[in-house]
């Protein structure tokens, strides 16, 4: 029974698949069909879209002549010859030809380009389409009676053109051309072949359309007849599967689950007409794996005994055993080599490489050989080396092994064992560390409990000159140079006994009579019982650490270098200075010098060839004060000279500082031979005066550095006293700085919106950060974005501008009449270089729910200066997600025709410099047209900002930009009158 209902099933299974396949065909053939619907339906459109062009065409003849007869425009007399031309096949159609087309490019001032390279005449596209002959016909009578039309048309055109007092009663004439009744007539006959063609198209294609619905509907019928003998042979299909499997496919299925999860619980129930089933199949094999488990569990238990037992025995005895399996690779380890090596079972990949990764790097090699010649030489090995524990520590290892080979002598497997000799290998190393020290460099001496010496080493010899048979025997008061009293060794000993240690620098005695410093430190050693055993010395010469702190002591003061006073000393001699400065009444002054543009020299010939510079610029200082002055390094390329005893009267003492620093300026702009190189440079000086008056020397310290700044400013190489101006701007500053940053924190800022028109419409807007001090008012983004950007401040601004420039782009797509405007949001380059700066954007688009494509991110030319790989990849990775980049400022900063090219902007920024003066300076008007041409060649669109007068926007508009934003549209406004101007616009 059980072949029968497998034979059967074979059978059905192969007329499913076969009676599959002709439903396939079937159901291929009714597709094709309801398609041949759908080409009829199209080929219907084309037919009626090709038949309105011809009527189309006509009336835009009409609508370009009376429009010319009427203006004079010269533009509607050459779209009408465009129209001619494109319908005789003479020019080809443009892009997106419409009904609406010609009233677009009137509006543009524009044409579209082609839409294909290739002309061909409306009635060539006809008889192409598959139009009737009787169509066809009816369509050419049409065409050449608006070719007859068009005839009345050009002399009405004609009698209009020219100039002179007969002109307007010729257009009089040409407009009664263009009106009267031969003219309607002539348009009727135009009108009625078209709609006849109409009807006749209308015939043709419905009965194409009714063809094809009565195909599709037999197709249709004959696919649902085989579905319905599919379903039958189906359900032949899955009686006879049941017969085979003994049961439902579900039962059969659970079963042999529960089985592979290793459950032979519970008992399979066969029925008794089922014995050749596959659930017989499946009871048999639980019986039969219902027995090799009960074998398996009494073969596992036994193994786990003996392996428990031989773990305790290698734990005790601190050795490991492993075996590897050279056939299959795997290794495998005993618990207590686990242990030893500190790796967890669960992780371990157990492969000779795992091994080899936790021997010491260092070790591997040695290692690895070992085993390796084991193999070789078919014999055993032995190896001691180091494991590099996962926490850094390291552990000592003793390892054997020795493998087996088979008839071939090919070696199959390889056993071993691995003891931990950690504790041995430390103890080997504390003695080998003792006898180190003992023969270091600083001198040892070993007495016992009365002081006689047992035993001193090399450097003691080396340091007294005594050899060791020279002082064994004797007592260390044989070194005694007479320079100590008896109470300087009673208090040491005295120590000694007390405390068991004692330090101190000691006088000695060489053996040839030299008296010489030393470091001196003796330890008691007792042994269990307390009592000392023995005494250790240790000796340290220190003759040269002596003369080196007399060395440290003399340079204290001096930078090494140039042998100048250090700031240590020159801040004692200010001080000084100060002081005789207020007790005579006369002036000093303090000149803080800075070389200019020293790092260059540093970069590009080495800091030899700088030291060399200013050794001698500290030559020519010294050259240029007096002797009582200071002329003194503070580090790097920073000097100061301090000037003493000058005129009481101010103007005076000025005046001698003045020709002081121009002395130095003059000295140090002279030629500098720096070895085989001529060297110029040149420096810049900061003076503040002082007398006595109580000023701190740290405040004159930061006023003569204030002034040397302010040099820079000036252009270098110059001379600027300490104004005290200098230092409130310093603390305004200051001030500023805090204001702005809890300004940040409280929120104090808001946005104002200016718009932007494109095509006499409202676009957009730029969003501008503004400043509402409680107590100053107003801040001028002029004073503060600078500041912002130098403290790095931006960020959190920054982020807070986008934030909420986002949330209102959010707002406007709830308001229809705001809904499709776009905010630009000006971005610095401290923003855009942050690592995160995509994931910021994108997390505020997604915080705030704004449209990415409503947003403009506005960058400046500055941002290109560096890594501009990074700033593409960043603008590619947002523009993928539809944010729209402008260029700010375009043409005032750096240009790089070579990176703009590959930047995926959208629209290059006018700066309003060039708009202010574009129709009274030449060269602004140049620079105006030229981005415009550039933006053009590149595809993208431009925008001019700072427009305020219609003249300024004229000019643009004929250049080609018709982009906008200035006060002669709108001021940046709050957010509310924002709204009502765009509401009104």
């Amino acid at each position: 029974m059980f072949f029968k209902a497998s034979r059967t099933y074979s059978r059905d299974i192969w007329l499913t698949v076969a009676m599959t396949i002709a439903m396939a065909i079937a159901f291929g053939a009714y597709v094709k069909s309801e398609k041949q619907i759908d080409r009829a339906n199209d080929m219907r459109q084309i037919s009626f879209v090709l038949s309105d062009q011809l009527r189309q065409s006509s009336d835009e003849l009409t609508r370009m002549a009376r429009a010319y007869v009427v203006t004079g425009d010269t533009r509607y007399k050459q779209y009408y010859q465009d129209i001619l031309a494109i319908r005789d096949g003479r020019k080809p159609q443009p892009h997106e030809y419409t009904h609406v087309y010609w009233d677009l490019v009137l509006a543009d001032g524009q044409a579209g380009q082609a839409g294909s390279s290739q002309a061909i005449a409306l009635l060539e596209q006809m008889r192409q389409a598959g139009f009737s002959a009787e169509e066809l016909d009816k369509l050419a009578a049409a065409k050449a009676n608006s070719d007859s039309l068009s005839s009345i048309e050009l002399e009405a055109m004609r009698l209009a053109e020219g100039v002179g007092p007969g002109v307007p009663a010729k257009r009089a004439k040409a407009l009664q051309l263009m009106h009267d009744a031969d003219y309607h007539r002539a348009k009727a006959a135009i009108m009625r072949p078209i709609n006849q063609s109409f009807e006749l198209m209308d015939r043709r294609t419905a009965e194409q359309v009714r063809d094809a619905e009565s195909t599709a509907t037999r197709f249709r019928i004959v696919f649902i007849l085989f579905v319905l003998a599919a379903l039958f042979m189906l359900w032949r299909t899955y009686t006879n599967l049941r017969a085979i499997l003994g049961a439902p496919a579900e039962e059969v299925h659970s079963h042999i689950r529960k089985i592979g999860r290793g459950d032979l619980s519970g008992e399979i129930h066969v029925a008794p007409n089922m014995a050749e089933s596959v659930l017989a199949g499946l009871a048999d094999m639980q019986a039969r794996l219902k027995v090799i488990r009960r074998e398996s569990q009494q073969a596992e238990t036994a193994l786990r005994t003996g392996a428990e037992r031989l773990n305790e025995a290698q734990r005790l005895a601190r050795i490991g055993s492993w075996e590897l399996n050279l056939v299959s690779g795997q290794l495998i380890w005993s618990d207590e080599i686990f242990r030893l090596f500190e790796i967890d079972p669960d992780r371990f990949g157990a492969t000779y490489e795992a091994f080899l990764n936790a021997v010491h790097p260092e070790d591997r090699d040695a290692v690895n050989q070992a085993y390796t010649d084991s193999l070789a030489n078919r014999e055993p090995y032995q190896i001691t080396h180091r494991l590099l524990l996962a926490d850094g520590r390291i552990k000592w290892v003793q390892e054997r092994g020795e493998s087996d080979f088979d008839a071939t002598g090919k070696p199959f497997r390889s056993v071993g064992t691995v003891q931990d000799i950690t504790a041995q290998k430390l103890a080997d190393a504390e003695l080998r560390i003792a006898a180190t020290v003992f023969d270091s460099q600083e001198g040892m001496m070993v007495t016992d409990a009365q002081r006689v010496i047992l035993r001193v080493n090399r450097a003691f010899t080396e340091i007294t000159g005594y050899a060791a048979e020279e002082v064994v025997g004797r007592t260390p008061r044989m070194l005694q140079s007479g320079r100590h009293d008896q109470s300087f060794y009673r208090a040491m000993w005295e120590t000694i006994q007390r405390t068991g240690f004692w330090q101190g620098e000691v006088w000695d005695r060489r053996k040839n009579g030299e008296v010489y410093p030393k470091w001196l430190a003796i330890s008691s050693v007792k042994g269990e019982d307390g009592v000392v055993t023995h005494y250790v010395g240790t000796h340290f010469d220190i003759t040269e650490r002596k003369l080196a702190e007399e060395k440290i002591n003399d340079l204290a003061f001096y930078d090494q270098l140039t042998n100048l006073p250090n700031r240590t000393l020159l801040l004692d001699r200010l001080k000084q200075t100060m002081v005789s400065s207020a007790r005579s009444s006369s002036y000093g002054a303090l000149l803080f010098i800075d070389l200019d543009n020293f790092k260059t020299i540093n970069d590009t010939q080495g800091h030899d060839i700088g030291d060399l510079l200013l050794k001698q610029v500290a030559q020519r200082l010294k050259s240029c004060v007096r002797e009582g002055d200071t002329v003194a390094r503070l580090g790097g390329d920073e000097f100061v000279v301090v000037l003493a005893g000058l005129s009481v009267d101010q103007e005076a003492a000025a005046t001698d500082i003045e020709y002081v620093a121009e002395k130095i300026i003059d000295t140090l702009n002279r030629s500098y031979y720096l070895g085989n190189l001529a060297h110029y440079s040149t420096a810049s000086i900061g003076v503040t005066l002082f007398k006595g008056d109580g000023t701190s020397v740290d405040d004159l310290m930061k006023q003569a550095d204030l002034a040397m700044y302010k040099s820079k400013e000036a252009g270098r190489n110059t001379v600027r006293f300490f104004d005290p101006k200098m230092e409130s701007a310093v603390k305004e500053r200051v001030s500023l700085e805090e204001d702005l940053r809890q300004a940040i924190e409280q929120k104090q800022f808001l946005l104002h919106y200016q718009a932007q028109v494109a095509g006499g419409r409202l676009s957009g807007a730029e969003v501008l950060v503004r400043w509402q001090h409680p107590q100053r008012g107003v801040v001028s983004p002029a004073n503060f974005i600078p500041l912002a950007e130098e403290t790095g401040l931006i960020l959190a601004l920054g982020r807070w501008v986008l934030e909420t420039a986002c949330r209102q782009l959010a707002v406007w797509t709830r308001q229809p009449e705001m809904a499709e405007l776009t905010v630009a949001v000006n971005v610095s380059a401290h923003q855009f270089r942050q690592p995160d700066f995509v994931d910021q954007v994108l997390a505020v688009l997604n915080s705030t729910g704004a449209n990415p494509q409503r947003l403009k991110l506005e960058l400046t030319e500055s941002l290109l200066v560096h890594n501009v790989e990074d700033i593409i990849e960043k603008m590619f990775a947002l523009k993928a997600k539809g944010v729209g980049f402008a260029l700010d400022d375009f043409g005032t900063g750096y240009s790089s025709l070579s990176y703009l090219k590959r930047l995926p902007l959208d629209q290059l920024k006018i700066d309003q410099s060039f708009v202010r003066d574009v129709l009274s300076d030449p060269n602004d008007a140049a620079i105006a047209r030229t981005v415009v041409a550039l933006a053009q060649s590149l595809g993208l669109g431009v925008i001019a900002e700072g427009v305020e007068t219609e003249l300024q926007r004229d000019f643009l508009a004929s250049s080609g930009c018709h982009a906008y934003q200035g006060y002669f549209f709108s001021r940046p406004l709050p957010i509310e009158d924002f709204e009502m101007f765009a509401r009104q616009a």
